[in-house]
């Protein structure tokens, strides 16, 4: 279930109301007329099957609900009422592969904001890969991927894409360039220091690494694994299951790919340069067009579904959409 809060004015009050009290899949209605201060107006406040969040929200903007008023969601971790139970049933599909829009476009818009953390995250990441490539150790490569935040604005630019938000993109390619740029760069100069102190050498990237090499070495399968964590890693967001992003971390090499980069710009290996920038960009293209591929087919699946269902439920919300 999400739970909707949304506050509206006086005047309006009694149609919005009227349109969920008469919509099944909406339950746990109540209403405090005059409680909300700023914005002035109605407290309302109601519980809607997941699988008609979307559908619900866009019908209270079409009655300017986030125009004059306000509109909030929030998931529900449990309603083990039978009106919960009535609503989820109303509502076709299951709330498992239910997508509400509105929470989609906010974490897209949050994974796109410039931050200190995310530059935090992705320098300390691109420092533990190149210090994977220099001890040939899977483990700290894995590591690496875990610690990077590189997948929100790559998902937050598919996002954009697919639901034409030309803002969104500009915002997430300009974070995901810079951060990339910046780690490199630290990990870079780190790494000089480190060789001038004779803590590392070029011989320590040429010398053959059984365990880390593939990192600049992209391949037919670097775009496969790309485009298939690429959809993972959208559907694990529009479907709230934030655990099997893990996976996708782990499963792409973009951050250790930056390491690589770093350190061969650092001890000059000129033929590694230029690997482990055509693994980042494999890694990153592939990502971004299986993503954007994936949103699109949901939204238009969604789209399709929603005008299928109009019609049925025209008799109980006589509302136009």
């Amino acid at each position: 279930m999400i739970h909707l809060r949304v506050i509206v004015p006086a005047a309006a009050s009694s149609q919005v109301v009227g349109f969920l009290r008469g919509d099944v899949r909406v339950t746990n209605l109540v209403v405090l007329p005059g409680a909300a201060q700023d914005p002035e107006g109605d407290a309302v406040f109601c519980d809607v099957a997941r699988e008609a969040a979307s559908d619900i929200v866009d019908r209270l903007r079409a009655l300017g609900v986030n125009r004059f008023g306000s509109l909030a969601l929030s998931e529900v971790a449990a309603a083990p009422s039978e009106g919960a139970r009535r609503a989820e049933a109303a509502a076709p599909g299951s709330p498992e592969d239910a997508i509400v829009w509105d929470v989609v476009v906010e974490r897209a818009t949050s994974d796109a904001r410039t931050s200190w953390s995310f530059y935090a995250f992705l320098c300390l990441a691109t420092l533990i890969a190149s210090i994977a490539v220099i001890t040939d150790s899977s483990i700290l490569v894995v590591g690496a991927m875990v610690v990077g935040p590189e997948f929100g604005p790559v998902a937050a630019i598919a996002v954009g894409l697919a639901l034409r938000r030309p803002g969104l993109v500009v915002r997430s390619v300009r974070l995901l360039l810079l951060g990339f740029l910046t780690a490199v760069a630290v990990t870079a100069a780190l790494a000089l220091l480190a060789r001038l102190a004779g803590w590392v050498s070029p011989e320590d990237v040429l010398r053959a690494r059984p365990l880390t090499g593939f990192i600049w070495r992209p391949d037919r399968w670097s775009v496969v694994v790309a485009l298939l964590a690429g959809a993972a890693g959208v559907l694990s967001l529009t479907a709230g299951r934030s655990n099997a992003l893990v996976g996708v971390f782990i499963s792409v090499t973009t951050v250790p790919a930056a390491g690589n980069l770093a350190l061969a710009v650092a001890l000059g290996v000129g033929e590694e340069i230029s690997g482990a920038l055509l693994q980042l960009a494999v890694n990153l293209t592939g990502m971004v067009a299986s993503g954007t591929a994936v949103l699109w087919f949901q939204y238009a699946a969604v789209r399709r579904g929603r005008r299928w269902r109009e019609h049925r439920l025209r008799p109980v919300d006589a509302t136009p959409a």
